[in-house]
């Protein structure tokens, strides 16, 4: 399952069934699940964990020192979970000590081409990356969320669960959780109301999540006010919980 061309590092630890394409590089601290398959011209280096059944296509680095002045070769990692898609020239870093230590993907995401995760991401389960979406370092990610094409992120920015960034949007604040948002910089154009269909949220827990939406961005409250509006909707139905805890608790601010 490894190609004649390919450099396996002897220190490497392959699972079953694990195949790595021509030319492609695995370096000595790399683990990969059982089943993965690594495509042609891959490098995987750094303290990197890779799990089971990921495809990784061609030209992809994976592991690779992150893009910060400060990191001094400290062994920090990268954690990527399993069946994720991740396709062509994607670049993914490992973390840095000013953080967690570690840059983390979870399981069945979809990643399309040239998406950088940079130092110290947190993403989480189910999302889809369009293609040239970017995160800056310490972004944390949502499970389901979606990023179109050539999103990017400003650093520390939080992307709340089932969003939606349209094509090009620049995020500088927090993105609450089930908002819609598009421009530069963006700006919320209602709930991810069809995606929620999809994933099993019923009527009345959709119904909540506008009437959330409707007291952040629609109801002329000042911040400290919607909040309590929120929270006061969400004790009445859970399924609107995250996006009152959201709120209640941001560092950069509310894309507003």
């Amino acid at each position: 399952m490894i190609h004649p061309t390919a450099i396996v590092h002897p220190g490497a630890k392959l699972g079953a069934n694990v195949s790595v394409g021509a030319y492609s590089l695995i370096g000595e601290n790399v683990e990969i699940g059982d089943g993965t398959r690594i495509g042609p011209h891959v490098v995987v280096e750094g303290h990197t964990r890779i799990g089971r059944d990921n495809e990784i296509f061609q030209f992809c680095s994976i592991g690779a020192s992150p893009q910060d002045k400060k990191y001094d070769a400290e062994p920090t990692r990268l954690e990527i979970g399993d069946r994720n898609t991740i396709r062509e020239f994607c670049s993914f870093n490992v973390g840095t000590s000013q953080d967690a230590h570690v840059t983390r993907v979870g399981n069945d995401n979809w990643i399309m081409a040239y998406v950088h995760i940079a130092h110290d991401c947190q993403v989480g389960d189910h999302t889809i990356f369009a293609n040239n979406a970017t995160l800056a370092g310490h972004v944390h990610v949502g499970d389901w969320a979606i990023l179109g094409g050539f999103t990017g992120v400003h650093q520390f920015c939080r992307v709340g669960a089932h969003s939606f960034c349209g094509v090009g949007t620049v995020l500088l604040q927090d993105l609450p959780p089930f908002v819609t948002v598009a421009g530069n910089p963006a700006k919320p154009h209602g709930i991810n109301s069809e995606g929620l269909k999809r994933r099993g949220y019923s009527a009345e827990g959709i119904a909540a999540i506008k009437r959330a939406y409707r007291a952040l961005y629609r109801s002329g409250l000042t911040l400290d006010e919607a909040r309590q509006r929120v929270a006061e909707i969400a004790a009445g139905q859970a399924e609107a919980a995250p996006f009152a805890a959201f709120i209640a608790d941001s560092g950069r601010g509310i894309v507003r």
